[in-house]
């Protein structure tokens, strides 16, 4: 024990998770066929378009959400398969919509075919843990937690069992909408957008299964950085599509766990850019790039003018060549 308290903390920590059973090993469980395999992998990105209709004016009621735990292999690029963890399957989760006092119902249940503990903490619920405490699931086993949503905003929310980080990286997070009482101006069309690390053994492009590196993940130097989950999820049939004259919301969110995202459309300007998701504060106007941390979250909205192919870029732009690119077709 004397030897192990001289060790770097991170070090430490590492073999800690690994006594605990938290081998970070990536890509070597065993699960069923269906769950997908290296040589047909899963497609795990989540269509951008995948978003509930608003709410609207209503009185508070309650609002249940049922997530399942999947350990996957799925498509990280082409030729490149990657063992995730998912809730139901695609990265990010579902979204979750909301309105101010509602009370929202949260059961978890991990597969019994997983090799983790899996959990829920939602940065939308004000209790120590968001749900993680109280969701904490081994394999097979199903938790509940409820909520009452007290303030408005986009939220987000991800596994915290540990290492939150390694969790997180493969793929557990996703974005709650908790619409305030007066709704937001509405627009034409909705669409989700999380952006997300992956930490590979070998360097961006190799082909074949990729292995979790807890190394890179420590030293926060991702071989990948991701929209919704996989290289090529927002490019062609992935594409964000509209039309000129249409008013179009990005809901985006940055699940991390480490980089910070500098989010901007090449050739558009945001009309209305709620600031870190705060949907209390009056929206910046005129926006040209906004800066999201991660574990945060951005609403913004613009009017289309012109047709032709729009870019969803991090401008911190070397992370282009690493996966992080994205269309908006305008016809």
């Amino acid at each position: 024990m004397k030897k192990l308290r001289t060790l770097p903390f991170l070090a430490a920590a590492a073999l800690l998770s690994l006594a605990a059973g938290h081998a970070f090993g990536g890509g070597t469980h065993e699960h069923p066929a269906e769950n997908g395999t290296a040589e047909a992998p899963l497609d795990i990105a989540r269509a951008a378009d995948d978003v509930p209709a608003p709410i609207g004016l209503r009185p508070p009621q309650t609002v249940k959400v049922d997530l399942e735990t999947v350990e996957v292999t799925g498509r990280l690029a082409d030729g490149a398969a990657y063992h995730y963890w998912t809730f139901g399957t695609k990265v990010p989760g579902p979204f979750v919509r909301a309105r101010v006092g509602d009370m929202v119902e949260v059961t978890l249940t991990n597969r019994s075919d997983s090799s983790e503990k899996h959990s829920v903490d939602f940065h939308a619920a004000t209790a120590p843990g968001g749900g993680h405490f109280a969701t904490e699931a081994a394999p097979g086993e199903s938790k509940s937690f409820s909520f009452k949503a007290l303030k408005p905003g986009l939220y987000v929310y991800h596994c915290a069992v540990p290492e939150a980080a390694q969790h997180i990286a493969n793929g557990m997070y996703g974005l709650i909408l908790v619409e305030p009482e007066v709704p937001l101006p509405s627009v034409d069309r909705e669409f989700y957008v999380v952006q997300g690390e992956i930490y590979t053994k070998a360097s961006f492009g190799a082909e074949g299964m990729q292995g979790f590196d807890v190394a890179k993940m420590y030293a926060e130097a991702p071989e990948y950085y991701v929209f919704n989950g996989a290289v090529g999820a927002l490019l062609n049939d992935g594409a964000l599509k509209a039309k000129v004259g249409e008013s179009v919301r990005i809901y985006f969110g940055v699940g991390g766990p480490g980089q910070t995202s500098s989010f901007h459309v090449i050739g558009e300007i945001f009309d209305r850019t709620y600031q870190l998701a705060s949907l209390s504060s009056p929206p910046l106007l005129d926006v040209q790039t906004v800066t999201v941390p991660p574990g945060g979250a951005t609403v913004v909205d613009m009017t289309l003018d012109v047709a032709g192919e729009y870019v969803l870029v991090d401008h911190a732009l070397p992370r282009v060549a690493k996966g992080l690119i994205g269309k908006l077709i305008v016809e």
